[in-house]
Protein backbone atom coordinates (compact mmCIF):
# COMPACT_ATOMS: atom_id res chain seq x y z
CA UNK A 1 0.00 0.00 0.00
CA UNK A 2 1.01 3.75 -0.84
CA UNK A 3 -0.67 5.27 2.32
CA UNK A 4 -0.28 4.27 6.08
CA UNK A 5 -2.74 2.43 8.12
CA UNK A 6 -4.03 5.57 9.79
CA UNK A 7 -4.79 7.47 7.03
CA UNK A 8 -6.98 4.35 5.32
CA UNK A 9 -8.84 4.73 8.90
CA UNK A 10 -10.01 8.39 7.89
CA UNK A 11 -9.94 9.57 3.86
CA UNK A 12 -12.91 9.50 1.79
CA UNK A 13 -12.37 9.82 -1.78
CA UNK A 14 -15.70 11.15 -4.19
CA UNK A 15 -15.76 11.25 -7.64
CA UNK A 16 -18.79 12.12 -10.17
CA UNK A 17 -19.57 10.21 -13.23
CA UNK A 18 -22.01 12.16 -14.80
CA UNK A 19 -23.07 10.23 -18.01
CA UNK A 20 -26.69 8.87 -18.69
CA UNK A 21 -25.96 7.18 -21.97
CA UNK A 22 -25.49 3.74 -20.94
CA UNK A 23 -29.21 3.61 -20.03
CA UNK A 24 -32.06 4.46 -22.20
CA UNK A 25 -33.79 6.74 -20.17
CA UNK A 26 -31.48 9.61 -19.78
CA UNK A 27 -31.29 11.51 -16.35
CA UNK A 28 -28.80 10.07 -14.59
CA UNK A 29 -26.34 12.30 -15.60
CA UNK A 30 -27.81 14.48 -12.90
CA UNK A 31 -27.32 11.60 -10.34
CA UNK A 32 -23.61 13.16 -8.59
CA UNK A 33 -25.35 16.55 -8.40
CA UNK A 34 -28.23 15.29 -6.46
CA UNK A 35 -26.28 13.22 -4.33
CA UNK A 36 -24.43 16.45 -2.64
CA UNK A 37 -27.14 18.44 -2.66
CA UNK A 38 -28.93 15.59 -0.55
CA UNK A 39 -26.03 16.04 1.57
CA UNK A 40 -23.77 12.93 1.21
CA UNK A 41 -20.56 14.74 2.04
CA UNK A 42 -21.60 16.35 4.73
CA UNK A 43 -22.96 12.74 6.33
CA UNK A 44 -19.65 11.55 5.73
CA UNK A 45 -17.44 14.69 7.19
CA UNK A 46 -20.12 14.28 10.52
CA UNK A 47 -18.94 10.41 10.77
CA UNK A 48 -15.42 11.50 10.70
CA UNK A 49 -14.29 11.39 7.85
CA UNK A 50 -12.17 13.69 6.00
CA UNK A 51 -13.60 14.02 2.63
CA UNK A 52 -12.14 14.98 -0.74
CA UNK A 53 -14.38 15.68 -3.09
CA UNK A 54 -12.79 15.49 -6.69
CA UNK A 55 -15.22 17.03 -8.47
CA UNK A 56 -17.34 15.25 -12.08
CA UNK A 57 -14.88 13.59 -14.53
CA UNK A 58 -15.11 14.81 -17.45
CA UNK A 59 -13.80 12.67 -21.28
CA UNK A 60 -13.54 16.11 -23.18
CA UNK A 61 -9.91 15.33 -23.60
CA UNK A 62 -10.18 11.64 -23.70
CA UNK A 63 -9.14 10.30 -27.07
CA UNK A 64 -11.38 8.22 -29.38
CA UNK A 65 -10.09 4.59 -30.40
CA UNK A 66 -10.47 3.25 -33.27
CA UNK A 67 -11.52 -0.64 -32.59
CA UNK A 68 -14.64 -2.00 -34.13
CA UNK A 69 -17.45 -1.71 -31.85
CA UNK A 70 -19.08 -4.96 -31.06
CA UNK A 71 -22.93 -5.19 -32.16
CA UNK A 72 -25.72 -4.31 -30.16
CA UNK A 73 -24.00 -2.28 -27.78
CA UNK A 74 -25.44 1.51 -28.13
CA UNK A 75 -22.87 4.56 -27.34
CA UNK A 76 -20.46 2.23 -27.28
CA UNK A 77 -17.78 5.01 -28.18
CA UNK A 78 -18.74 6.96 -25.32
CA UNK A 79 -18.57 4.73 -22.79
CA UNK A 80 -15.52 3.52 -24.06
CA UNK A 81 -13.80 6.82 -23.01
CA UNK A 82 -15.76 6.98 -19.78
CA UNK A 83 -14.37 3.27 -19.09
CA UNK A 84 -10.62 4.49 -19.75
CA UNK A 85 -10.90 8.11 -17.95
CA UNK A 86 -12.67 6.27 -14.36
CA UNK A 87 -10.13 3.09 -14.78
CA UNK A 88 -7.38 5.18 -14.49
CA UNK A 89 -8.83 7.64 -11.89
CA UNK A 90 -10.46 4.83 -10.03
CA UNK A 91 -6.26 3.35 -9.81
CA UNK A 92 -5.03 6.39 -8.55
CA UNK A 93 -7.54 6.86 -5.51
CA UNK A 94 -7.21 3.32 -4.54
CA UNK A 95 -3.21 3.97 -4.03
CA UNK A 96 -4.09 6.95 -2.46
CA UNK A 97 -5.08 5.12 0.65
CA UNK A 98 -8.58 6.72 0.61
CA UNK A 99 -11.82 4.52 0.05
CA UNK A 100 -12.93 5.96 -3.40
CA UNK A 101 -16.94 6.54 -3.47
CA UNK A 102 -18.08 6.69 -7.15
CA UNK A 103 -21.15 8.53 -8.06
CA UNK A 104 -23.28 7.75 -10.98
CA UNK A 105 -24.48 8.18 -13.51
CA UNK A 106 -26.04 5.45 -14.89
CA UNK A 107 -24.47 1.47 -14.03
CA UNK A 108 -21.89 1.48 -16.98
CA UNK A 109 -19.62 3.61 -14.49
CA UNK A 110 -18.83 0.70 -13.05
CA UNK A 111 -17.05 -0.95 -15.82
CA UNK A 112 -14.12 1.18 -15.33
CA UNK A 113 -14.54 2.19 -11.50
CA UNK A 114 -13.94 -1.69 -10.74
CA UNK A 115 -11.64 -2.47 -12.91
CA UNK A 116 -9.18 0.55 -11.33
CA UNK A 117 -10.36 -0.63 -7.72
CA UNK A 118 -9.54 -4.60 -8.59
CA UNK A 119 -6.21 -3.71 -10.33
CA UNK A 120 -4.93 -1.80 -7.15
CA UNK A 121 -6.20 -4.64 -4.99
CA UNK A 122 -4.78 -7.47 -7.40
CA UNK A 123 -1.25 -5.58 -6.86
CA UNK A 124 -1.47 -5.48 -3.42
CA UNK A 125 -2.45 -9.16 -3.06
CA UNK A 126 -6.14 -9.08 -2.18
CA UNK A 127 -9.11 -10.50 -4.09
CA UNK A 128 -11.77 -7.92 -4.86
CA UNK A 129 -15.29 -9.29 -4.38
CA UNK A 130 -18.41 -7.16 -5.32
CA UNK A 131 -21.89 -7.14 -3.80
CA UNK A 132 -24.02 -6.22 -6.56
CA UNK A 133 -27.23 -4.57 -5.07
CA UNK A 134 -29.14 -4.27 -7.76
CA UNK A 135 -33.01 -5.29 -9.32
CA UNK A 136 -30.95 -6.71 -12.24
CA UNK A 137 -27.94 -8.80 -12.56
CA UNK A 138 -26.68 -6.59 -15.76
CA UNK A 139 -24.94 -9.97 -16.80
CA UNK A 140 -25.64 -9.00 -20.28
CA UNK A 141 -22.98 -9.44 -23.52
CA UNK A 142 -23.53 -7.43 -26.79
CA UNK A 143 -24.67 -11.38 -27.51
CA UNK A 144 -27.16 -12.09 -24.96
CA UNK A 145 -28.79 -8.38 -24.83
CA UNK A 146 -32.13 -7.66 -25.65
CA UNK A 147 -32.25 -4.62 -25.89
CA UNK A 148 -28.34 -3.40 -26.29
CA UNK A 149 -27.86 -0.65 -23.30
CA UNK A 150 -24.54 -0.98 -22.09
CA UNK A 151 -25.83 -0.90 -18.24
CA UNK A 152 -26.90 -4.09 -18.51
CA UNK A 153 -23.55 -5.78 -19.24
CA UNK A 154 -21.37 -3.86 -16.55
CA UNK A 155 -21.06 -6.87 -14.53
CA UNK A 156 -20.73 -9.13 -16.86
CA UNK A 157 -17.33 -7.12 -18.36
CA UNK A 158 -16.10 -7.21 -14.66
CA UNK A 159 -16.13 -10.59 -14.84
CA UNK A 160 -14.34 -10.76 -18.04
CA UNK A 161 -17.10 -12.30 -20.22
CA UNK A 162 -16.10 -11.60 -24.18
CA UNK A 163 -17.50 -9.05 -26.18
CA UNK A 164 -16.19 -6.13 -24.65
CA UNK A 165 -12.53 -7.20 -24.62
CA UNK A 166 -11.63 -3.28 -26.68
CA UNK A 167 -13.69 -1.21 -23.85
CA UNK A 168 -10.11 -0.44 -22.17
CA UNK A 169 -8.10 -0.11 -25.07
CA UNK A 170 -4.44 -0.78 -23.96
CA UNK A 171 -5.46 -0.33 -19.93
CA UNK A 172 -5.02 -3.41 -17.70
CA UNK A 173 -7.69 -5.22 -17.16
CA UNK A 174 -8.35 -7.12 -14.22
CA UNK A 175 -11.40 -8.88 -14.37
CA UNK A 176 -12.58 -10.61 -11.21
CA UNK A 177 -13.45 -14.35 -11.17
CA UNK A 178 -17.04 -14.58 -11.03
CA UNK A 179 -17.23 -16.69 -7.93
CA UNK A 180 -16.57 -13.30 -6.37
CA UNK A 181 -19.77 -11.36 -7.49
CA UNK A 182 -22.38 -11.54 -5.46
CA UNK A 183 -26.02 -10.41 -7.17
CA UNK A 184 -28.25 -9.63 -4.30
CA UNK A 185 -31.83 -8.15 -4.70
CA UNK A 186 -32.39 -9.08 -8.18
CA UNK A 187 -35.78 -9.54 -9.45
CA UNK A 188 -35.47 -8.80 -13.18
CA UNK A 189 -33.15 -10.84 -15.69
CA UNK A 190 -33.53 -11.61 -19.05
CA UNK A 191 -33.34 -15.46 -20.57
CA UNK A 192 -30.29 -15.39 -22.34
CA UNK A 193 -28.51 -13.62 -19.23
CA UNK A 194 -30.33 -16.34 -16.58
CA UNK A 195 -28.00 -19.00 -18.39
CA UNK A 196 -25.21 -17.33 -18.33
CA UNK A 197 -25.65 -16.05 -14.63
CA UNK A 198 -26.01 -20.13 -13.94
CA UNK A 199 -23.41 -21.35 -16.23
CA UNK A 200 -21.11 -19.24 -14.63
CA UNK A 201 -22.27 -20.31 -10.86
CA UNK A 202 -22.66 -16.84 -10.17
CA UNK A 203 -23.83 -16.49 -6.36
CA UNK A 204 -27.42 -14.69 -6.63
CA UNK A 205 -29.47 -13.93 -3.95
CA UNK A 206 -32.84 -12.91 -5.48
CA UNK A 207 -35.85 -10.88 -3.77
CA UNK A 208 -37.66 -14.90 -3.19
CA UNK A 209 -34.14 -15.81 -1.20
CA UNK A 210 -34.46 -12.65 0.55
CA UNK A 211 -37.68 -13.49 1.53
CA UNK A 212 -37.65 -16.75 2.69
CA UNK A 213 -34.24 -16.32 4.74
CA UNK A 214 -34.02 -12.75 5.41
CA UNK A 215 -31.26 -10.43 4.27
CA UNK A 216 -29.29 -10.47 7.43
CA UNK A 217 -28.93 -14.32 6.84
CA UNK A 218 -27.94 -13.97 3.20
CA UNK A 219 -25.62 -10.87 3.65
CA UNK A 220 -23.62 -12.89 6.33
CA UNK A 221 -23.10 -15.29 3.91
CA UNK A 222 -21.06 -13.02 1.33
CA UNK A 223 -19.09 -11.52 4.77
CA UNK A 224 -17.59 -14.82 5.99
CA UNK A 225 -17.02 -15.79 2.38
CA UNK A 226 -14.59 -12.73 2.11
CA UNK A 227 -13.35 -13.40 5.48
CA UNK A 228 -12.61 -16.49 4.41
CA UNK A 229 -10.59 -15.41 1.27
CA UNK A 230 -9.03 -12.37 2.88
CA UNK A 231 -10.51 -10.31 0.50
CA UNK A 232 -11.90 -7.04 0.59
CA UNK A 233 -15.78 -5.60 -0.99
CA UNK A 234 -16.57 -3.16 -3.33
CA UNK A 235 -20.49 -2.59 -3.24
CA UNK A 236 -22.03 -1.81 -6.10
CA UNK A 237 -25.45 0.49 -4.99
CA UNK A 238 -27.87 0.71 -8.05
CA UNK A 239 -30.67 2.72 -6.18
CA UNK A 240 -33.46 0.35 -8.08
CA UNK A 241 -32.83 -2.24 -5.46
CA UNK A 242 -34.70 -0.61 -3.33
CA UNK A 243 -38.76 -0.82 -3.96
CA UNK A 244 -39.69 1.61 -6.06
CA UNK A 245 -42.11 2.81 -3.14
CA UNK A 246 -38.93 3.91 -1.65
CA UNK A 247 -36.91 4.88 -4.56
CA UNK A 248 -39.03 6.36 -7.20
CA UNK A 249 -36.14 8.44 -8.97
CA UNK A 250 -34.82 5.70 -11.34
CA UNK A 251 -35.76 4.79 -14.54
CA UNK A 252 -35.52 1.14 -14.41
CA UNK A 253 -38.22 0.60 -11.71
CA UNK A 254 -39.40 -3.02 -11.12
CA UNK A 255 -41.67 -3.97 -8.01
CA UNK A 256 -40.89 -5.32 -4.92
CA UNK A 257 -37.03 -4.39 -3.78
CA UNK A 258 -35.98 -4.17 -0.88
CA UNK A 259 -37.48 -2.15 1.86
CA UNK A 260 -36.31 0.52 4.26
CA UNK A 261 -35.43 -1.41 7.01
CA UNK A 262 -33.94 -4.34 4.67
CA UNK A 263 -31.55 -1.89 3.17
CA UNK A 264 -30.22 -0.56 6.42
CA UNK A 265 -29.80 -4.04 7.98
CA UNK A 266 -27.43 -4.92 4.93
CA UNK A 267 -25.54 -2.04 4.90
CA UNK A 268 -25.32 -1.68 8.64
CA UNK A 269 -23.87 -5.37 8.20
CA UNK A 270 -21.37 -4.31 5.68
CA UNK A 271 -19.56 -1.53 7.86
CA UNK A 272 -19.60 -3.92 10.90
CA UNK A 273 -17.81 -6.50 8.69
CA UNK A 274 -15.02 -3.89 7.99
CA UNK A 275 -14.48 -5.33 4.43
CA UNK A 276 -15.68 -2.35 2.56
CA UNK A 277 -13.08 -0.65 0.82
CA UNK A 278 -14.67 1.47 -2.45
CA UNK A 279 -18.47 2.13 -3.45
CA UNK A 280 -20.38 3.35 -6.14
CA UNK A 281 -23.84 4.74 -6.23
CA UNK A 282 -25.77 4.87 -9.62
CA UNK A 283 -29.01 4.82 -11.69
CA UNK A 284 -30.35 8.17 -9.39
CA UNK A 285 -32.30 9.94 -11.68
CA UNK A 286 -33.14 13.17 -10.00
CA UNK A 287 -36.06 13.85 -13.36
CA UNK A 288 -37.48 11.28 -12.59
CA UNK A 289 -37.57 12.11 -8.71
CA UNK A 290 -40.27 13.43 -5.94
CA UNK A 291 -38.66 16.36 -4.40
CA UNK A 292 -35.53 14.54 -4.02
CA UNK A 293 -36.88 11.34 -2.19
CA UNK A 294 -34.67 9.24 -3.52
CA UNK A 295 -31.71 10.75 -3.38
CA UNK A 296 -32.18 12.03 0.24
CA UNK A 297 -32.45 7.77 1.10
CA UNK A 298 -29.56 6.49 -0.90
CA UNK A 299 -27.42 8.82 1.48
CA UNK A 300 -29.28 7.97 4.62
CA UNK A 301 -28.11 4.27 3.27
CA UNK A 302 -24.90 5.39 2.25
CA UNK A 303 -24.24 6.70 6.34
CA UNK A 304 -25.49 3.19 7.33
CA UNK A 305 -23.03 1.70 4.88
CA UNK A 306 -20.27 4.05 6.77
CA UNK A 307 -21.41 3.77 10.82
CA UNK A 308 -24.18 5.81 10.98
CA UNK A 309 -26.24 4.63 14.03
CA UNK A 310 -29.64 5.00 15.44
CA UNK A 311 -28.36 3.72 19.31
CA UNK A 312 -24.77 3.77 20.51
CA UNK A 313 -23.92 0.08 19.95
CA UNK A 314 -20.48 -0.71 20.16
CA UNK A 315 -18.76 -0.91 16.95
CA UNK A 316 -16.00 -3.25 15.84
CA UNK A 317 -12.74 -1.51 16.58
CA UNK A 318 -11.76 -2.55 13.01
CA UNK A 319 -14.71 -1.51 11.06
CA UNK A 320 -13.22 0.54 8.94
CA UNK A 321 -9.29 -0.10 9.06
CA UNK A 322 -8.52 -3.25 7.15
CA UNK A 323 -6.18 -6.01 7.58
CA UNK A 324 -3.47 -5.17 4.89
Amino acid sequence: MDASKSDLTKRIAVLGAPTDIGAPQRGTVMGPAALRTAGLLTLLEALGFAVEDHGDLSIADVAELTDVPPDNAKHYRQIQRWTRALSTHAYELARSGAIPIFLGGDHTISMGAVNGIARHWHENGRELFIVWLDAHADYNTPSTTLSGNMHGMSAAFLCGEPGLECLLGEQPRSPIEPDRLELFGVRSIDKLEKELVRSRRISVADMRQIDEFGVGVLIRRVIDKVKARNGVLHVSFDVDFLDPSLAPGVGTTVPGGATYREAHLVMEMLHDSALVRSVDIVELNPFLDERGRTARTAVELIGSLFGQQITDRPTPTNAIEPDV
